[in-house]
């Protein structure tokens, strides 16, 4: 059975950001927690002690991380986001709250018809999340 996993690479600026990046993230959604971390070793391209792979689960959902020293066209982009249920008001402001400070509005918490309150924001990671009261 095919399984699909959302992998983020953490490169250029964001290099290196990795792991506290997914510390953040885990610690803003219940039942969430780092799985396995692997390093990169000395005598590599990429930097020595920085993620080689993450697997981390929020809210029981699995994802993977890495950073990446190496050059690249690209890092990420608002195109791509990950879509967020709240189950409360609180739970949503929360998330909201934590992910602006240093980070941007996409679209601010708001009632926009499709959802009773929504919001859009690019963390300080530039990853982007959509969250929606559910």
């Amino acid at each position: 059975m095919q399984k699909f996993t959302t992998f983020l690479m953490f490169v250029g600026e964001k290099c290196g950001k990795a792991e506290e990046a997914i510390e953040f993230y885990t610690s803003l959604f219940k039942n969430s927690e780092v799985i396995n971390i692997q390093r990169h070793g000395p005598g590599t391209e990429e930097i020595e002690g920085s993620v080689q792979h993450l697997l981390f689960t929020l809210n029981g959902q699995e994802f993977m991380a890495m950073d990446s020293n190496r050059e690249h066209n690209f890092t990420f982009t608002p195109a791509t986001s990950i879509f967020v249920q709240c189950e409360s008001d609180e739970e949503l402001e929360n998330a909201y709250q934590q992910m602006v400070q240093g980070g941007s509005i996409l679209m601010p918490q708001d009632n926009y018809g499709f959802s009773q309150e929504f919001a859009w924001v690019q963390d300080r990671y530039g990853v982007s999340w959509q969250l929606n009261l559910a």
